[in-house]
């Protein structure tokens, strides 16, 4: 059975050059029934002002990854990193004894729009690290395309935690099925459009929590671009 959480019910902040709508609790938002679910912490939906950003802030013992619908993100940290991300791109960073970094809307002209989501690690006090990869349309158009997991395998990237994210394009009659076996829980973000899940309709912005999972069926999408997260079968983050 889907707990269906609607976009319209989301946190929302606006800082004028930052929108944000927020699934969780984050920041000024707080709502004890929306603490996360299971490993899963933060799911912010973020619309950035050209030429505006994240200043330069530190992060410690969270795996966080970016992925971005429109424009092009702006990536630099106290690795050395530095990078843009753009439609297609998914980018992970490992905070573990901590990070400092920033994103800035690479673009002087148009704004960006990207998921910032978090997870919470499986192990603490870890060397941080980051990540990136581009995945074509192509591999997501119709199907779930796996994009992180535990041991990062077959151009995914690796998560510290027993989870793992699909990402998938449906339009029309296309259709996929994912079975996480009966012992997991699921999460579904839809980023864009709408579809039907289990016969539940979502649309853009809605997700959906799913407990003891078992067999999905993703199909009758209009234009629809969706997240899965495969995770542990407990209720809250352990922070």
């Amino acid at each position: 059975m889907l707990e269906i959480r609607q976009s319209k019910h989301r946190g929302r902040a606006n800082h004028g050059w930052l929108q944000s709508r927020h699934t969780f609790s984050f920041g000024h938002y707080r709502d004890l029934n929306q603490q996360g679910f299971s490993d899963l912490l933060v799911i912010n939906d973020d619309q950035v002002s050209p030429g505006q950003g994240f200043g330069t802030h530190g992060h410690r013992d969270m795996e966080i990854f970016s992925y971005v619908l429109d424009g092009a993100l702006e990536h630099k940290d106290s690795m050395g990193t530095g990078s843009v991300i753009r439609p297609g791109d998914v980018q992970m960073m490992s905070a573990g004894t901590g990070v400092q970094h920033s994103e800035f809307n690479h673009s002087a002209q148009d704004p960006v729009h990207f998921l910032q989501i978090w997870i919470v690690p499986g192990e603490r006090g870890a060397t941080p690290r980051y990540q990136q990869v581009h995945v074509d349309e192509a591999e997501k158009r119709g199907r779930l395309r796996l994009i992180i997991a535990p041991e990062g395998q077959d151009g995914t990237l690796a998560v510290r935690q027993d989870a793992r994210v699909y990402a998938g394009l449906f339009d029309g009659a296309e259709s996929a099925a994912l079975d996480v076996g009966p012992e997991r829980h699921v999460y579904v973000h839809v980023a864009r459009g709408s579809l039907n899940v289990n016969g539940e309709r979502l649309s853009e912005g809605d997700g959906a929590r799913i407990r003891n999972a078992g067999a999905l069926r993703f199909d009758q999408g209009e234009q629809a671009e969706v997240l899965v997260f495969d995770l542990r079968p407990r209720e809250l983050p352990a922070l």
